[in-house]
């Protein structure tokens, strides 16, 4: 695979020559009062929530857990030791994460950057590849749980996760690290802050480099990641910041979950124990590995933030950002031999037979074969231009009494086609999909790496797209408001917001006023739809005295849908059943606050209803690969989200704490759904047993899936001399649900049986710090090491499929007896190898990673 290394003499003369950011990655605690948050990051705009003051589930992960931490995990993964939250590496590439809040995924939950949202404006994606140097400058990470404080009209259905980054007048200092970890993990840092200078100066860099392989098969990754920041306070009413920050990557990906009984057959030690490590989305071609699944992305953010101090009693903080994302994933295109990659089958190691794939390629003339004749690896594009802008005015009326207003506009230019990554031996690709000229041959191949042009650059020409060229264009105008009163031991806040989205779909396969979708005949541009959405919220904080609060917190949210809703199945047609989402939450808090132990007690339920959802689907799944995908679009969804949470810190001793916490929940289905189902090419796909694509989907009383409603963790950090540390994390999983497989649910016999209930597990995770210190106190190395999953437990982590256990039932047919069906049964539930404890081996899931580990050696100056 061909990485980005062609850059290294480009990044050591910026890593050399550029003063810059990073103070001290110190173990040290910069944030344990709330309102230090304000002295070491960029605020603004930014909603922090305040203990025992803001009324919201929250929890905040500081510097030093950060650096602690971090190692070679997925940035969200640091949060797992949080109550209601679940993160993994899902398909195990190199910035590949997800994470659930409350049961809510990531695309519902608001993520922000110092109080900028950063989730696609069409479908609420985060995609952290493109964020993955972010730890690299994050001073703290707030998770408000439930609606939470933000005073914007996000969709902030589970949750809310600010990141806020380091601002440029951070102390003078730097920083120079190397870390290294399994399968050739090495990662190198250099940084530096200039401090503020008596003029009002001040100015911050970062450059690092992370490569390697993660722990799966194939998933080679290289990265970067810069940040530049630059402060200048004229006087003590202004403060001004510019920040650009970016991380260019590429990385082999793993996007389809195999079998459990792949995972077992394909294992080299054939043991009967699965190899977590198997991929099946790679192959040799020619006597090298090459992967199928590539993803490459460079998301540049620029912002300027702006703080004017108006009087002591007004301020005003305003942000004008921009971002040019260029990149995208690749997968396979077309057929040939008439067949298509996954039916070309896999080899004796399980990977794809992609020689044989080549040969015949070389046999096929594209110019005088049908279109989609041969089979090549395509890019799907899925780049932006994304301007916006939150400005928000504060008044405090009286000691007690203040208010907020502002507004939040946005601008989203979204381009999606696609193009020929690799012709894979063919001499050509011919493609028929767009109607505004005859079938065309393409020979043009784009590699798959991602551009270092800040600004993005131009777009790839039009004819060498093939599949499919469509742009999604939003607008965004919000405005909020809320009023605040807070005593000592009384504060309470309602808040409200309004936004229009607008959204616009661009086709450029269409032929303009003649091509007929859904018996209409379209445009090119669809015109904008526009839709009004809104929030309110209200809560309340009492402190009883200095240990103890109680808070509680209720909202509503109509929530405007994506883009994929507003225009489904892929057409120019607006949907004629659109509806925005309702959603409801309420919840209930207790804190107690003392020097040894402290507190938290929350009790929630969120009801989501009239939700429309759109799912990547994999048909007819067998040998380890699919032989079609497409996608379902699911309507009339309603969800029940509810429980409670504990979680607790323990200092007995200066030298010694404890963490702990404890998560219950019940997320289910509430009545049923309907659902349509296509191929990728917009193509409808009958459901199992039937002759359409259109079903009911049985849900009601379902599980969510992969969604934990049982988490548990406990931790302690000893420092039994000075500069030397020493930590451990316990973590259990359990009531974890595989999801929802929407064939499994197209019968009601069968979805009787409800989502299917994963095996529980408890992972271990150790650490160790040491600090070196020099006779200048600003000047020391630090060592750190992080093992995970310290006992290699073997583990499932997500399933893709509902496959129960079968039963006499599910052998009797219209053609055998029930003492054939016995015999069948009792063949089968007598058989070791269809089972893996307690689930049928046929189920697709994802394992967890085994052991890992990192090292990281610094020195600080």
């Amino acid at each position: 695979m061909k990485m980005l290394s062609k850059k290294p003499a480009l990044v050591l003369m910026l890593t050399m020559s550029t003063a810059s950011f990073y103070f001290a990655q110190s173990t040290q605690d910069t944030l344990s009062k709330d309102n230090a948050i304000e002295q070491v990051v960029l605020t603004g705009v930014a909603d922090i929530a305040k203990d025992r003051k803001t009324p919201v589930a929250v929890s905040t992960i500081k510097e030093a857990q950060i650096v602690e931490k971090m190692g070679n995990q997925e940035f969200p993964e640091i949060l797992n030791s949080t109550p209601s939250v679940y993160a993994t590496k899902g398909g195990g590439g190199f910035g590949d994460s997800n994470l659930v809040i409350r049961g809510f995924d990531q695309r519902n939950i608001a993520i922000m950057v110092n109080g900028v949202p950063v989730n696609d404006m069409e479908s609420g994606a985060v995609y952290w590849s493109n964020w993955a140097g972010l730890s690299d400058v994050t001073s703290a990470m707030q998770v408000q749980r439930g609606l939470g404080s933000s005073k914007l009209a996000i969709a902030s259905v589970g949750g809310t996760v600010n990141i806020l980054t380091r601002a440029a007048d951070k102390k003078e200092g730097g920083i120079v690290s190397i870390g290294v970890g399994n399968d050739d993990y090495h990662k190198s840092l250099f940084a530096y802050n200039t401090g503020k200078n008596e003029k009002g100066w001040s100015s911050s860099f970062l450059m690092s480099r992370t490569a390697g392989r993660t722990y799966i098969d194939n998933t080679q990754f290289e990265g970067y990641n810069y940040y530049f920041a630059l402060g200048y306070q004229p006087s003590a009413k202004h403060d001004l910041q510019f920040t650009i920050t970016g991380a260019p990557q590429t990385h082999n990906q793993r996007t389809y979950a195999p079998t459990i009984a792949n995972y077992i057959k394909f294992n080299p030690d054939q043991d009967g124990t699965p190899n977590r490590k198997y991929n099946s989305d790679w192959g040799y071609l020619n006597g090298e590995a090459f992967p199928m699944r590539v993803n490459y992305y460079h998301k540049p953010v620029m912002s300027i933030n702006w703080d004017w101090k108006i009087s002591e009693n007004s301020k005003l903080n305003t942000v004008g950002y921009g971002s040019f994302g260029r990149g995208g994933g690749t997968g396979d295109l077309g057929k040939v031999g008439g067949k298509t990659l996954s039916q070309w089958g896999v080899d004796s190691n399980g990977q794809m037979n992609l020689d044989q794939v080549y040969a015949a390629n070389a046999l096929v003339n594209p110019v005088t074969a049908a279109a989609g004749s041969t089979l090549v690896r395509r890019s799907s594009i899925n780049s932006h231009n994304w301007f916006g802008l939150i400005s928000s005015f504060n008044q405090k009326v009286n000691e007690n009494f203040n208010f907020t207003a502002g507004i939040d506009t946005r601008y989203y230019y979204g381009y999606h086609y696609q193009l020929v990554s690799d012709l894979l031996g063919a001499r050509g690709y011919k493609d028929d999909k767009n109607k505004n000229i005859a079938p065309n041959v393409v020979s043009n191949v784009y590699a798959p790496n991602p551009t270092w042009n800040p600004f993005g650059g131009k777009t790839d020409p039009m004819e060498d797209r093939v599949g499919y060229s469509n742009d999604g264009e939003v607008l965004w105008y919000g405005a909020f408001g809320q009023a605040e009163y807070s005593t000592e031991k009384l504060s309470a806040f309602i808040q409200g917001a309004v936004s229009n989205q607008a959204f616009q779909r661009i086709d450029a396969f269409v032929k303009d006023g003649v091509t007929v979708q859904r018996n209409q005949t379209v445009n090119t541009k669809t015109g904008f739809k526009d839709i009004v959405g809104y929030n309110i919220k209200g809560g309340v904080n009492y402190n009883f005295d200095d240990h103890n609060n109680a808070f509680a917190n209720i909202g509503y949210y109509s929530k405007q849908p994506f883009l994929n809703s507003v225009y489904p199945s892929n057409f120019q047609v607006v949907n004629p059943n659109l509806t925005n989402e309702k959603i409801f939450s309420a919840e209930l808090g207790y804190g107690y606050r003392s020097p040894i132990f402290s507190a938290n007690v929350n009790i929630y339920r969120t009801t989501w209803g009239d939700r429309w959802q759109r799912k990547t689907v994999n048909f007819n799944a067998s040998a380890g690969t699919s032989t079609t995908t497409g996608y379902v679009e699911m309507s009339g969804i309603e969800e029940v989200h509810q429980g409670a949470e504990v979680d607790f810190v323990v200092k007995p001793f200066k030298f010694l704490e404890f963490t702990g916490m404890f998560s219950y929940g019940d997320y289910h289905y509430n009545g049923n759904a309907s659902g349509s189902l296509f191929d990728d090419n917009n193509n409808p796909v009958s459901f199992n047993n039937s002759t359409s694509n259109s079903s009911e989907l049985y849900l009601n009383k379902a599980k969510v899936g992969n969604a934990p409603q049982t988490t548990a963790a406990l931790g302690f950090n000893i420092k039994p001399v000075k500069d030397l540390s020493f930590d451990t994390q316990w973590r259990y999983v359990d009531r974890n649900y595989a999801n929802i497989d929407v064939n499994t649910f197209t019968d009601a016999t069968v979805a009787a049986k409800g989502t299917l209930e994963l095996p529980s597990f408890n992972l271990f995770d150790l650490g160790l710090s040491y600090k070196i210190r020099l006779n200048n106190d600003k000047q020391y190395f630090t060592i750190r090491g992080n093992v995970y999953n310290l006992f290699d437990t073997t583990y499932i982590q997500e399933s893709a499929t509902n496959n129960h256990v079968k039963q006499v039932s599910d052998f009797k047919t219209s053609s055998n007896t029930d003492t054939q069906a016995q015999a069948l049964y009792n063949t089968y539930i007598n058989n070791p190898n269809n089972f893996y404890k307690g689930l049928d081996v046929s189920n697709r899931v994802y394992f967890g990673f085994g052991r890992t580990w990192a090292a990281t050696l610094s020195f600080n100056f």
